[in-house]
């Protein structure tokens, strides 16, 4: 993916030169080596074939911390070279990137992020776990946004908001469909924050380009009222038009209402609800979090819109890395430090950040989702045990795109994803780590369902100051009407920073 890679090295040269700037820069280089054996590089149940694959991987990691811009950087360009057969040689980015830019004191900002990653094509075909596998159902998706916004105080009567993003998904299997999301929002808030009842007005548009089907369009009008009911308790409610044409050829015009509350009854408890209507029928978003010294609970359960083909949605937490992200979140605000420390403590505890439990797929037209996630993580002395399970039934809502996907397939399709990781700390410098997980997927037919199941141990630990190592067994089970197939791999991995 050039355009993508051009961007990436841009950013890159960008954040180094940003000493010059007064900014406080951190550069961590690195190169790490993977090699795998497997006895199915083709994850068939035909003639399946054995295969030895050499991964070489340098990176980088680049942290800002300035007065105007924090930024946390992380990319690598990965070869992975096939013994057997050098013609499936590939190269692969990935890339995880936020930041902030406060180009104006207090009230013009910049928002960014991106990120390049492997995902399933299609819901129904080969499902695979493995970012080396020969599978023609995984494709490099990488997104990127960009939201400049303004915010800035009327006086004594409201404080404004005014905000723009650009979003843009891109893929390298020709397939799937591109997209481009623009989305316009300008709030305004009653100025007195010290009142309990407070006055909101909203006004929002927006429009998705797909690189094949249509375009569709939703235009918001709304007015809100806020009661702050104590500190810990706050209740809003809005009324208003959306006009959209998400399910039809023109725009149509509906009613709209929105209801919900923001509690926090302790420093480690939060609760947020809400429940409303929209053009295409009720959405509702719920997320319960409870925290103590070494736990973190957290459940959601969202209802609503998805445009960005392999959108996660609704703030779920899609692997390992995200569970830990909101473990620290509150002992560690900043998003920059909370990446430095996630990274650390995954590096320390030998637990793989990228460990799935519900693996998206790619769409072609708006598509109405519900998911529930429930995750539970105990850090113990010596110990990490986690628990993730997600559930999320998926229909289109533009039923007149011609786009083809899953769900131009199916009406509906009903995925189930649960992992278990269990983690020993033996050694100050060595861990030994056992996972557990399963996918199912479900479509209106039974030939559409597939189950995937995996099992794996590792032992991981440090040979030096800023190397590291890892050796991993995985046994891999996938059942389907179409393609099931069994894999088993024994995997070396050796990382060193500068």
């Amino acid at each position: 993916m050039k355009n993508a890679l051009t961007s990436v090295i841009g950013t890159a040269l960008f954040c180094a030169a940003l000493p010059t700037l007064g900014q406080t820069v951190t550069v961590v280089p690195r190169v790490a080596v993977t090699e795998t054996l497997t006895d199915n590089v083709t994850l068939t149940n035909v003639a399946p074939r054995s295969e030895q694959t050499t991964e070489i991987s340098p990176g980088v990691r680049v942290t800002v911390n300035g007065a105007r811009l924090k930024t946390y950087f992380d990319y690598s360009l990965s070869h992975i070279a096939y013994a057997q057969s050098t013609s499936a040689n590939r190269n692969q980015n990935t890339l995880n990137t936020f930041g902030t830019l406060e180009a104006v004191d207090g009230r013009v900002f910049l928002d960014f992020s991106g990120n390049i990653s492997r995902q399933a094509v299609s819901a129904f075909g080969t499902q695979s776990q493995s970012n080396t596998a020969v599978n023609a159902n995984q494709a490099e998706v990488s997104t990127y946004r960009f939201s400049p916004y303004v915010r800035t105080r009327l006086g004594s009567v409201a404080n404004l908001d005014a905000r723009i993003s650009r979003s843009v998904s891109a893929s390298d299997n020709n397939a799937t469909a591109n997209s481009a999301t623009t989305d316009t929002v300008v709030k305004l808030a009653s100025a007195e924050a010290s009142r309990s009842l407070g006055w909101t007005a909203q006004a929002s548009r927006q429009r998705v380009d797909y690189s094949s089907g249509r375009p569709t369009e939703s235009d918001l009008l709304s007015l809100g009222l806020t009661y702050t009911v104590t500190p810990q308790l706050k209740l809003f409610a809005d009324a208003g038009r959306e006009s959209s044409n998400y399910t039809g050829v023109d725009k149509q015009s509906y009613s709209t209402s929105n209801l919900g509350l923001n509690w926090r009854p302790s420093e480690r408890t939060t609760v947020a609800a809400s429940r409303g209507d929209r053009s295409f029928g009720g959405n509702h978003n719920l997320s319960i979090e409870h925290r103590t010294g070494r736990t973190v609970w957290k459940f959601s359960d969202g209802k609503d819109v998805l445009t960005t083909p392999g959108q996660n949605g609704f703030g779920v937490i899609g692997n390992v890395y995200d569970l830990f992200d909101r473990q620290f979140a509150s002992t560690t605000p900043d998003a920059q430090a909370r990446a430095d420390r996630v990274d650390q403590f995954l590096q320390n505890n030998g637990i793989n950040p990228n460990t799935p439990v519900l693996g998206n797929f790619l769409t072609s037209a708006v598509t109405l989702q519900r998911r529930q996630d429930l995750s539970f993580a105990l850090l113990g002395v010596r110990d990490t045990i986690t628990f993730l399970f997600s559930r999320s039934t998926s229909n289109r809502l533009d039923t007149v795109s011609s786009s083809i996907d899953s769900l131009s397939a199916t009406n509906t399709i009903t995925q189930q994803g649960l992992s278990v990781n269990y983690n020993h700390r033996l050694t100050p410098d060595y861990s030994l780590g056992v996972q557990l997980s399963q996918q199912t997927t479900a479509g209106d037919v039974a030939t559409q369902d597939n189950t995937l199941r995996s099992l794996g141990l590792n032992v991981s630990g440090k040979v030096g100051k800023r190397t590291s190592t890892s050796l991993g067994l995985r046994r891999v089970v996938a059942d389907s009407p179409t393609n099931p197939y069994s894999e088993n791999a024994l995997t070396g991995h050796l990382s060193v920073q500068f």
